[in-house]
């Protein structure tokens, strides 16, 4: 009877790996009281079968769960609808409430046969006999026979704790549970007392941008969180997980953030391996309508390098929702789990962000500054132009404040808090973070991200000679036209290095540096094109194109 009330209560089964046998537990390892024994998976179908009860059963409340998916976002038109059409009324609610429960019932009903259906199918069985004794004994054998099933993340057990490490325990300096250290925008008007008075007129403005931000504002972002969208891309996803764990022998592993959130990652080790590059750990940060099973993690596989890709919050199985906050504590989650569970320094940590992840890939540079090199594709500077890109201009005030206060993601900001190596990837046909037409390369978002780190970390080279001069080669949209641009300055690449080696040995390497000070105006140009040739290389992509393998290149350093 306990058996079958967990198959009613367990969790829905998608997939059975193909059990390799470098998965198997070494003989010198003995089993657990509270292990379980699997057969060879020879005598099972990859793909879980579900009992003709089961299946039909789960298509009924899958159903359900998408009506009311949409119920949910049509929910404020109904209202209103239903409040027009007198329909709110006590007469009325009581009646619909009995139907309501009625149907409450009847779903209930249909999740009790699909536990039976379950409960008929040994493969259930034994899946739920291993996931109950993973829960009562985190043990390694049991972790390693649960990793060869595909199922609901919300049931499987949390595998790394963000106070786990011994440091957080004992420093006061590291994250509460309210959250990670973030940049916070400084106020509009600075000096100005803020009095009650203050307060109470801005109190409806703050309302306004709270209600856009946490419903509208927030899908715009982020649509990867939208749960119908996810239901779409479930297919592809459940394949796409398949084959890193098949082909690529992924771990799976639940990591539970400092604000509650439950987080998704992904690992594939490639330090056994021959390649050198495998010593290296790529965490990869996701777009907003991307996740690890399908997204950037790809192109540093394929580069041979050993990989950690993680959901955002609210994507598959990560849970809660995407806002910056929630980002950072997640990002702080990984990296912490990249140094004291899987073992690498952060010297051998690379972060490589597509597109909106470069928001938590520059709070990781900045937060834990020993990292070895930060790579940003297709990313941005700031988060405004682009909202007010797609919003009406009568609207320009309200999107300010509300990207400001509640989805300000401020990467450049943050990028110049870091000192190590950076590599910045500009699409030159890209879509998405141009703020006119992708033709016009010179709205790339991309451009500004790469002027204002030059212009932190070089201000005396990025005066107004070599600004100017970065610019008409940021205008260039072919490999030839940038060429044509840096024969005509006539850029000596071997003074450029020998001035910059030699100020570092000077005054070593922190940013900002004062090189350029006593520079000709001819000098400053060549350095500014040579760095910003260094800082920035181009891809003839759309944004969305994947980066082939060839272009994931380690960025310059001295």
């Amino acid at each position: 009877m306990a058996k079958l009330l967990s198959c009613v209560l367990g969790p829905r089964l998608y997939k059975i790996y193909r059990e390799r046998d470098s998965e198997r537990a070494p003989s010198g390892v003995p089993e657990t009281p509270t292990s379980v024994t699997t057969p060879p998976s020879s005598s099972w179908d990859t793909y879980y079968q579900p009992r003709a009860l089961e299946k039909h059963a789960d298509s009924i409340l899958a159903l359900a769960s998408v009506f009311w998916s949409i119920s949910y976002y049509s929910s404020p038109f109904a209202f209103f609808y239903l409040y027009r059409k007198g329909y709110l009324s006590l007469s009325k609610v009581v009646p619909f409430s009995h139907y309501a429960g009625t149907l409450l019932l009847l779903l209930a009903g249909v999740a009790c046969l699909r536990g039976i259906g379950r409960w008929t199918n040994p493969q259930y069985r034994q899946f739920i006999t291993i996931l109950e004794a993973t829960h009562r004994n985190h043990s390694a054998e049991n972790k390693r026979q649960l990793a060869n099933y595909n199922f609901d993340f919300k049931s499987w057990p949390v595998d790394f704790h963000w106070e786990e490490p011994s440091s957080r325990k004992e420093s006061r300096g590291g994250p509460s549970r309210q959250g990670v250290a973030l940049l916070r925008p400084e106020p509009l008007h600075r000096g100005t007392a803020d009095t009650l008075l203050n307060q109470v007129k801005k109190l409806p403005c703050q309302i306004t941008s709270y209600l856009v931000a946490h419903t509208l504002g927030r899908r715009m972002l982020y649509p990867g969180s939208v749960y119908l969208l996810q239901k779409a891309l479930m297919p592809m996803l459940l394949q796409g997980q398949a084959r890193l764990v098949e082909e690529c022998n992924g771990r799976r592993a639940k990591l539970l953030a400092c604000d509650g959130n439950e987080i998704d990652t992904m690992f594939v080790d490639r330090r056994g391996t021959a390649e050198p590059q495998g010593q290296k750990l790529v965490i990869c940060c996701e777009g907003n309508a991307g996740f690890y099973e399908v997204g950037c993690i790809s192109t540093p596989l394929e580069a041979g390098y050993s990989v950690l890709g993680w959901n955002h919050p609210g994507f598959a199985g990560s849970t809660g929702v995407p806002f910056p906050q929630n980002e950072a504590n997640a990002m702080d989650v990984v990296v912490q789990f990249a140094i004291h569970r899987l073992g690498f320094q952060p010297q051998d940590i690379i972060i490589y962000a597509w597109s909106i992840g470069g928001f938590t890939a520059t709070w990781a540079a900045m937060s834990y500054p020993d990292i070895s090199a930060v790579i940003l594709d297709a990313s941005f500077d700031d988060l405004v132009p682009l909202a007010l890109k797609v919003m009406p201009d009568s609207w320009r005030g309200l999107v300010t404040r509300t990207v400001r206060q509640h989805l300000n993601l401020n990467n450049a900001e943050q990028l110049c808090r870091y000192q190590g190596p950076v590599l910045l990837i500009r699409r030159t046909k890209d879509e998405i973070i141009t703020t006119t037409v992708p033709e016009d390369i010179m709205s790339n978002r991309g451009n500004d991200l790469l002027l204002k780190l030059l212009q932190y970390r070089y201000p005396r080279v990025m005066a107004e000679e070599g600004l100017r001069v970065v610019r008409q080669w940021l205008e260039a949209s072919s490999q030839l036209e940038e060429a044509s641009i840096y024969s005509r300055w006539e850029v000596e690449e071997d003074w450029c290095l020998s001035v910059l080696r030699s100020y570092q040995a000077e005054h070593g390497p922190d940013f900002p540096w004062s090189v350029g000070e006593d520079m000709s105006a001819d000098g400053r140009r060549q350095l500014a094109l040579f760095l910003a040739q260094k800082y920035l290389h181009n891809f003839e992509a759309t944004h969305c194109t994947p980066l082939p393998a060839p272009n994931f290149q380690m960025p310059w350093h001295l």
